[in-house]
């Protein structure tokens, strides 16, 4: 069984960026000759770690629980994750 694919537009992410803007650290992107010279191509690092949680899963999950109605905020979150996520 395969899970359906959600299309995400370009007016989401614009949605998203707004909502996250004020919480999330701007990290730059950064290159490094070494690297770009054995791939043979310019390559662009994104340094996620710079986050307040350390990582760029900050981003998606904030916006998913800014989301959540007040209403239903009392009733707090269950987060499951293979890796770090939870």
């Amino acid at each position: 069984m395969t899970k359906p694919i959600l299309p995400v537009s370009s007016s989401d992410i614009d949605a998203a960026a707004r909502v996250i803007a004020p919480f999330v650290v701007r990290t730059p992107l950064l290159s490094s000759a070494a690297l770009n010279e054995r791939v043979g191509t310019k390559v662009f690092l994104k340094p996620e770690m710079l986050q307040r949680t350390g990582s760029f899963k900050f981003r998606g999950a904030f916006n998913r629980l800014s989301s959540i109605p007040e209403s239903a905020r009392g009733g707090g979150v269950v987060a499951f994750s293979s890796g770090n996520h939870a």
